[in-house]
């Protein structure tokens, strides 16, 4: 039988509905008296007895929950919401889940929906307000409580033989671009043509897809990856330094490889650690033709011996889909970031989160039509990616909001994780024929669907309505099992490649383990039926991983991955001819030759303009105040400076008791720490851990990308270096996130931003060996700012690893100060000098806290390193050194006299 139940938090439990309330009153100016809100589940196959067994153990807890079986909502103003058919549902799932553990042989099905009450006399204009607050079209619409009823009879769409194609003239092929929504080009499609014509046959609309997500931007990096046919830069005051480093740049390339190949962007992001391994300063690199994550070798004590362990890490944007999906979006830049280092077996167990938003304080009519409130977007993405690390077991020590106007113009989404293995409990083979792939975890549904190309293109103000399919829902405890599995070496030691399920889905993390492959795509696990070739070769289903196996070891991965309780199918097989093959029921649906899917579509050529440059002085900040009190409190309640304590306390910084920093230091718990910090996952006792930290600032980078990508390593190495760990053995991944490339001097902004990063790895000899680029950050005439964050990590003994808050009155707090070139770039001898410094007076027990400089001034640090002991300070500094940008400047409280850096004055015990 079929049932509807009603569960609603009894009164001293309704924190949830009690801030909704109060979020729809302040938000959309209602004067809400009461609201009621209750979950509904709609119960399919059900007996009575069943019901009745699973009320109270799974739908409701009898001490914090009322439970109605019918609920009357004659002459009620209500709103009850659902999710789109084919959006993943936690809820419904894990309920799903939870009555089976009740009844094994059962097999039923749950739907769940939300309910809102509210006043009896609410307006009809007021009711309209609260549906497009609350209601997300990209993911939800509104419930029809006339209806009980689950359809699960779907069939598949029959996939279109694109007849004609190889006859189509130039408009036809656009038109047929335009109509499928293809993120290709003119030059891609007709390469297809071409082929097609060659091979003497039409595609199918499969094929197509497959392809147009092969060679997206967000799979093949093709902006990356445009020949940049001829560069200018214009006349400014850092002219001839921008040519110093183009002729640097130049001059690395040269002898690396037997043939210098085109200069395009991923070339110059590719060649400072390409350069330096070369020299002798990336010995450590694991190479290997994995490439899912940044690796590198380290060596652990465990109980007194040394360890070969492998550390990779991993840094993940989800801009597009927390944008248009906050919630969805975030938790799974999260789950993807994860999944990179777990499918080269590491155990992953620290994150950090970096977001970039507009005014979150604006109104919600203040919001652009096509967009979701700036506020909606923080608060639930915070939601999404906490609740995800939370249940997935992976603490989250840093994490920080950057406030710009201009990321109205998408959201910026980033997630850094750290994930290490015994090198002893892994292989890396390169797959062979006879060979045989697995996929396990979770199911393949309609989520995630053109995730890939979606991303790729610009928004606009239909995107939020047009892109519900884009977006992946992530099932945290799916990828828990996984992790799980992964960390048994019985297990790892019996893959020999493995992928994870981001873009593309099925056509490209299978697709890219082996050169020659049959797929089965009929064997796929999915959600629901009604899949048809397409949607089960490109979803982007998450919680899913693909292993390559031999033959011989198939039952006893597929018995390993049972006692975790996950899925587990084989869907592949390798080959030897050369052609990416899948076959649905027997009969070919897609047949790809490999050497034409790794052309990456045609290629493509763009000029470069790098623009002049205000000469001004760009860490001058101008803070309000007719006092230097009122500027000291004015500095504070800085977007970019004040705490977030709030925000950061929604994610979980102690799982898995390897926390060495808290978020917040002191008795107190107030002075902010500026690194991630976490102990490695060992089997027996070490001291060793991970430090990581960022470096950005929006505005340097708006005025000049070239200095901005410079002074973001080095914020970056100042904030490790103050936490007590040496800079030289620093490795970095850097996220590139700019506008849609549209002209030349667009093209400039990349350019100029990857020539500042070569020239300050060179100059600090710290390679970075990842990234991740996103280029789609416009709305229509709106641009995000330049982008290039840095992502450093080391090792450090965790018993060297020093806090940022005063630890008592009466010590010496010195500046050691960075001081700029007279072109404002940096000093990159007295930085190295400095860093050592601060790094061996550390290691002495000289300096015993420590805060590097960043978006608040030196007037940011002193006030931070108080509140977490409440210790004051005494001082004499200009205003101008109080509040301007000093980025590579550390403020420092040493016990001892130091015989370096600017004598500020003592701690003392007045803290007001």
């Amino acid at each position: 039988m079929d049932y509807r139940i009603y569960v609603e938090k009894k009164a001293d439990f309704q924190t949830e509905v009690t801030n909704l309330k109060d979020d729809f009153n302040n938000k959309l100016g209602l004067d809400l008296k009461s609201l009621r809100l209750l979950n509904i589940y709609d119960l399919f196959n059900f007996t009575h007895e069943l019901l009745k067994k699973t009320k109270y153990k799974v739908f409701g807890d009898i001490r914090t929950d009322v439970l109605y079986e019918k609920f009357d909502l004659a002459s009620k103003a209500y709103l009850a919401v659902e999710y789109l058919p084919g959006q993943f549902d936690q809820r419904a799932a894990s309920a799903i889940d939870c009555v089976k553990l009740i009844d094994p042989t059962c097999d039923i099905h749950i739907k769940n929906a939300r309910l809102l009450i509210f006043d009896d006399d609410i307006s009809e204009a007021d009711l309209t307000k609260i549906k497009g607050y609350y209601i997300n079209k990209v993911e939800s619409r509104e419930k029809d409580l006339n209806v009980l009823e689950f359809s699960d009879n779907a069939r598949p769409v029959a996939v279109k033989l694109l007849e004609g194609f190889r006859a189509l003239d130039s408009k036809g092929l656009a038109n047929l671009m335009d109509s499928m929504g293809l993120a290709m080009n003119e030059a891609d499609i007709q390469g297809i043509q071409d082929y097609y014509k060659d091979e003497a046959r039409d595609p199918n609309e499969t094929e197509l897809r497959i392809l147009d997500t092969y060679w997206s931007d967000h799979c093949r990096h093709t902006t990356f990856n445009t020949v940049i046919a001829s560069i200018t830069i214009e006349e400014s005051f850092i002219k001839n330094e921008l040519d110093e480093a183009l002729e640097l740049y130049k001059k690395m390339r040269v002898g690396l490889d037997k043939e210098i190949g085109d200069i395009t962007l991923m070339d110059m992001a590719c060649i400072g650690a390409k350069y330096l391994r070369k020299h002798g300063y990336l010995d450590d690199l694991e190479v290997s033709n994995e490439d899912n994550a940044c690796s590198i070798f380290v060596n652990v004590p465990v109980d007194g011996k040394q360890e070969k362990w492998l550390l990779q890490f991993k840094n993940e944007t989800h801009n597009h889909p927390t944008e248009i999906e906050p919630l969805g979006g975030a938790s799974t830049c999260l789950g993807g970031a994860i999944r990179d280092p777990l499918s080269g077996r590491s155990y992953v167990y620290q994150a950090m989160r970096v977001t970039g938003a507009g005014n979150i304080f604006e109104g919600v009519e203040e919001t652009l039509e096509g967009k979701l409130p700036q506020h909606i977007i923080s608060t639930k993405a915070a939601q999404g990616y906490s609740s995800y690390g939370n249940q997935v077991g992976v603490p989250a020590t840093h994490v920080r909001e950057i406030y710009n106007d201009a990321y109205v113009a998408k959201r910026l989404e980033v997630g850094a994780v750290v994930g290490a293995v015994k090198y002893d409990n892994i292989i890396r083979e390169d797959p062979k024929a006879g060979d045989i792939i697995l996929m396990l975890g979770g199911r393949t549904g309609r989520d995630g669907i053109g995730g890939a190309t979606g991303s790729s293109r610009e928004q606009d103000q239909h995107s939020i309505v047009e892109c519900s399919s884009e977006v992946q829902k992530g099932n945290a405890p799916e990828e828990r099992k996984i992790q799980r599995l992964f960390r048994k070496p019985d297990t790892t030691k019996l893959i020999k490649k493995s992928n994870d399920f981001g873009a593309g889905g099925v056509s490209v993390a299978i697709g890219e383990l082996a050169d020659s492959l049959d797929i089965y795509l009929d064997r796929i696990k999915v959600k629901y039926k009604g899949l048809n070739e397409t949607e089960l070769a490109i979803s982007e289903s998450q919680e899913r991983m693909a292993v390559v196996i031999e033959a011989q070891d198939k039952d006893e991965f597929i018995g390993y991955c049972h006692d975790e309780n996950i899925e587990v199918v084989h869907v592949a097989d390798v080959t030897d001819t050369g052609e990416l093959r899948m076959l649905y029921h027997g009969r070919e649906c897609v047949n790809l030759k490999r050497s034409f899917i790794d052309s990456s579509g045609a290629k493509r050529h763009t000029n470069v303009v790098v623009g002049g440059i205000d000469n001004k002085d760009p860490f001058a900040r101008d803070i309000p105040g007719k006092s230097l009190k009122e500027r000291l409190e004015n500095n504070l309640s800085d977007k970019n400076v004040l705490s977030q304590k709030g925000l950061i306390e929604m994610f979980d910084s102690t799982i898995g008791a390897s926390t060495v920093l808290m978020p917040f230091g002191g008795r107190y718990l107030a002075s902010e720490t500026q690194v991630s910090v976490q102990k490695l996952p060992t089997s027996g006792k070490t001291n060793l851990a991970s430090i990581m930290a960022y470096g950005y600032n929006p505005e340097i980078t708006k005025w000049s990308p070239y200095h901005g990508s410079q002074y973001a390593v080095i914020e970056a190495v100042a904030k490790i270096v103050a936490a007590g760990a040496d800079y030289k053995s620093m490795r970095f991944s850097y996220q590139e996130y700019f506008q849609r490339m549209t002209d030349d001097y667009s093209w400039g902004l990349p350019f100029a931003s990857l020539l500042g990063a070569i020239k300050i790895q060179n100059g600090l000899k710290l390679p970075s060996i990842g990234g991740k680029d996103s280029m789609s950050g416009t709305f229509k005439d709106l641009n995000v700012p330049p982008m290039l964050m840095a992502f450093g990590i080391t090792t450090v003994d965790a018993r060297q690893v020093i806090s940022t808050e005063f630890k008592k009155a009466g010590n010496y707090v010195y500046l050691i100060k960075h001081h700029s070139h007279t072109n404002y770039c940096p000093n990159i001898g007295e930085l190295k000098d400095n860093f050592q410094k601060v790094h061996d007076s550390i290691l002495n027990k000289e300096i015993v806290s420590a805060y590097a400089i960043g978006f608040g001034g030196v007037a940011e640090a002193i006030a931070k390193m108080s509140f977490g002991n409440r210790v004051g300070y005494e001082l004499e500094l200009s205003e101008q050194d109080l509040f301007s940008y000093s980025y590579g400047s550390i403020l420092v409280e040493s016990t001892e006299k130091l015989d370096f850096g600017e004598y500020l004055g003592k701690t003392s015990d007045k803290c007001i």
